[in-house]
């Protein structure tokens, strides 16, 4: 039994929510990979092979987004969003957490546009498993900034 038409893709509408996403995934990529390379201390130095790898996971994702856009007829925006990067390893952490909330926020936005046909479904199956796994790396690098004396 085929969807109705109100349960249909809405495919403008995905498409603009994935490039919105699609621009915090380049920067999410980015960022842990800066943040591998320039994170310092004693105390951070374990973390910099988990950004490492997280940072290869966010450009898997990226390139996973960039297809849906293609594949919905689009042009996968280059544009990235604004990246930082601070010595304090302490803010630095602080600012990948708030950059990845953000971007786990964009990708929970597309799942609005997916309907309930077979593509809608895998589409926002596709977004869950993302925002799972950035979840998963929020979570880290939050109890790597918890005090254990607190």
């Amino acid at each position: 039994m085929s969807p109705d038409e109100d349960e249909l893709l809405d495919v403008d509408e995905a498409i603009r929510l994935l490039q919105a996403a699609l621009r915090l995934q380049y920067r999410s990529a980015l960022g842990y990979t800066l943040a591998a390379a320039g994170i310092a201390g004693f105390a951070y130095q374990h973390l910099g092979d988990s950004l490492w790898r997280f940072a290869g996971e966010e450009l898997a994702d990226v390139r996973r987004l960039a297809e849906k856009v293609v594949t919905l007829g689009a042009e996968p925006t280059t544009d990235v969003a604004p990246l930082r990067f601070c010595s304090d390893p302490a803010q630095l952490v602080d600012e990948l957490v708030e950059a990845e909330e953000e971007a786990t926020e964009a990708l929970q936005a597309c799942i609005a546009a997916t309907g309930r046909e077979a593509r809608s479904e895998a589409l926002e199956h596709r977004m869950e498993h993302t925002i799972m796994r950035k979840q998963e790396q929020i979570d880290l690098l939050q109890r790597a900034r918890r005090d254990p004396a607190a």
